[in-house]
């Protein structure tokens, strides 16, 4: 894994995600290596000649850029769209964390999405945010499938233990169940989760299986999703 410090010029982007404002992301890569990540298409941004997955470049400056907050106030803000804010480097490096102290003076509408349960060590910065979602990533049951889909991302029993903490601490979480593939379980996924979630939201991310029936898929998961009261979104 190729670890680079860099210094960028802006870390607040407007965002093109419908329903999101601006996005946030402190790395540039990822070092849990998903073998299905949607985010690739970053890598023609960088200079790195190393495949997605096996170098990260760490925004050292972020924090500081973080200036003319008010913008963001009452804005739809994400953290992150194209890398985990806390993949295992965030441990080091705080950067998330220097953000979110700076996030909490303006009070955004803010969307966590990780795969990580490093999270928890930030719960006391949670809890002060008003309107806060975190989102987990998490479409696998089996650990063998996840050590070879996920390699360096958290458990799965560490993410729906961090997912059982947040909730217990009053925040809201979703569970993202994305990319649905032949491998995925996403029935599993909400049996193992469900008394923890707010939300589940389903998407296939850049998957495009063509065995997979996609407008049954979306029915199957409409169905079981109403008969078991979940709150649920589709994307796809």
């Amino acid at each position: 894994m190729k670890i680079s410090e860099v210094k960028v010029k802006s870390i607040i982007t407007k965002s093109r995600i419908p329903g999101v404002d601006y996005v946030i992301n402190p790395y540039t890569g990822c070092a849990h290596g998903c073998k299905y990540c949607y985010a690739t298409f970053m890598k023609r941004f960088t200079n790195h000649p190393e495949p997605w997955g096996s170098f990260v470049d760490v925004k050292i400056n972020a924090p500081e850029l973080m200036k003319g907050l008010i913008k963001l106030k009452g804005k739809s803000v994400t953290l992150s769209s194209v890398t985990d804010p806390y993949q295992l480097l965030e441990k080091k490096y705080k950067i998330t964390r220097q953000i979110l102290e700076k996030l909490i003076t303006v009070q955004p509408n803010l969307s966590i999405l990780t795969k990580s349960s490093l999270i928890m060590r930030d719960l006391d910065l949670l809890k002060q945010f008003k309107h806060l979602e975190v989102w987990f990533s998490l479409s696998i049951t089996d650990k063998s499938v996840r050590k070879e889909l996920e390699p360096r991302a958290s458990s799965i029993a560490d993410r729906i233990k961090a997912l059982k903490e947040l909730h217990e601490a009053g925040i809201r979480t979703v569970v993202f169940i994305a990319p649905i593939h032949l491998r995925s379980d996403w029935k599993g996924v909400i049996r193992m989760t469900k008394d923890y979630v707010d939300k589940y939201v389903f998407d296939r991310l850049n998957y495009h299986e063509t065995s997979i029936d996609w407008l049954k898929i979306r029915q199957e998961i409409n169905d079981y999703c109403d008969d078991n009261n979940l709150k649920h979104f589709i994307i796809f």
